[in-house]
């Protein structure tokens, strides 16, 4: 191919997404110490506006918090901006080992290690564990996260696509499989586009009566589920029936990185095996050091997960009194459907340039064609006023542009 046929490829690539009414555009956002979810919007043209954001992972506001941002700021003084290496050739700093340790005790286990991502983590832990493990199956649930897909493509196991949630569909798929092969379940807590959680319990059942080690993606739960931040499976007391648990720092801890934690054994496997953390420069000790404030803070701390839920509550509430949508959700993410990329994005577009609420529309391949939705994290600090307008917000645009108002409350 000539170079201008390069060229022409890529931009008749662009302008499908554009004609679908998929192409993601990015809303440069300037954060504000201290007054999360506030922030300020960088138009296209140059112009600036205050804005609220309300689809945000930091969902607590630790990235922050006082604590966080002290650490954090004070170990870049001390230490300097990078960690100098992989962990293996000069990059292990003592508050990545400190960090480790914690997040074990976090889930109760003996062991975990420190990712630059949730998305390493997922890919490196499931492509080294089913990969090495002779002849083994992953079962994985239909609505898993693309960065635990993505490493069961690295492993190169047999997979088998269970219905999501569905322990029927799952215990049948664990019947066809030769019971002497090894299995590995792997499934998500809370599933952000959803909302909805997992039956761990059950699964865990499964588990025992077919021999299937357990991996667990927590991402959307950790920091803020549990007595001390441990996610679903605290919540609901099976943290010790979960072999591996998968973590990130970048959502309800508020900083960067992601986790797993297991047996000693199994995460020193891990460490050993997995090329994504081998040859991957360590993060930042700043990070870690933020992380760790983040993760001790949650640990000790009600006010933020009590205050989070309530506010989640009362949106719910106020959305269901004026008539609007929303998927069933049982979890602090509160998914509005829309069934359209174009209104979809118009929604969205309108609610930042007019009425300063930036939630980012979540379209296909993030969701099935037809699925297309707002999807909304209120948090401790997103108070009643914001919600308030937040919801006549929504109620105006949906009228202007001719979706469903299901009923309005007397």
């Amino acid at each position: 191919m000539r170079r201008d046929e390069y060229e022409a490829f890529f931009k008749d690539g662009i302008s499908s997404l554009q004609n679908e009414g998929r192409y993601r555009v990015f809303a440069a956002l300037e954060r504000l110490t201290g007054q999360h979810p506030r922030a300020v919007w960088h138009g296209p043209d140059g112009t600036k506006k205050d804005i609220i954001n309300w689809c945000s992972n930091d969902y607590l506001g630790m990235s922050q918090h006082p604590s966080v941002v002290k650490a954090a700021e004070e170990t870049l003084k001390n230490e300097g901006a990078g960690a100098g290496g992989t962990r293996n050739i000069a990059g292990c700093n003592h508050l990545h080992v400190e960090l480790e340790a914690e997040l074990a005790d976090l889930h109760e286990k003996e062991a975990s290690l420190l990712f630059t991502s949730g998305y390493v983590a997922n890919e490196a832990a499931l492509g080294a564990v089913a990969g090495m493990l002779p002849n083994a199956v992953i079962f994985s649930d239909a609505l898993n996260h693309a960065s635990m897909i993505a490493g069961i493509r690295t492993s190169g196991a047999e997979k088998h696509i269970f219905r999501h949630n569905d322990i029927a569909d799952l215990k049948r798929l664990l019947q066809s499989v030769d019971p002497t092969r090894p299995k590995i379940i792997a499934f998500e807590s809370i599933y952000s586009m959803e909302g909805d959680i997992a039956p761990i319990s059950a699964i865990c059942d499964l588990a025992d009566e077919y021999g299937a080690l357990t991996y667990l993606d927590e991402v959307h739960a950790v920091g803020m589920y549990g007595e001390r931040g441990g996610g679903i499976a605290e919540h609901v007391g099976v943290m010790d029936r979960v072999d591996l648990i998968e973590g990130t720092l970048a959502k309800a801890f508020g900083v960067l990185g992601g986790y797993v934690a297991g047996s000693e054994a199994a995460i020193d496997f891990i460490r050993s095996h997995a090329a994504s953390f081998i040859f991957t420069t360590a993060p930042a000790p700043a990070l870690a050091a933020g992380a760790l404030a983040a993760v001790r803070h949650l640990k000790s701390s009600q006010q933020e997960r009590s205050a989070q839920q309530r506010q989640v509550q009362l949106m719910k509430n106020k959305l269901r009194s004026a008539g609007l949508p929303q998927l069933p959700s049982a979890s602090h993410i509160v998914p509005i459907p829309v069934g359209d990329p174009k209104l979809c994005k118009q929604a969205s577009d309108i609610l930042l340039k007019e009425y300063g609420i930036y939630v980012q529309p979540i379209n296909y391949p993030t969701v099935p064609r037809g699925t297309e939705r707002l999807r909304f994290t209120p948090g401790p600090n997103h108070d009643d006023r914001m919600i308030e307008e937040a919801v006549q917000a929504l109620t105006e645009v949906w009228l202007r542009l001719g979706l469903s108002i299901i009923h309005r409350a007397a």
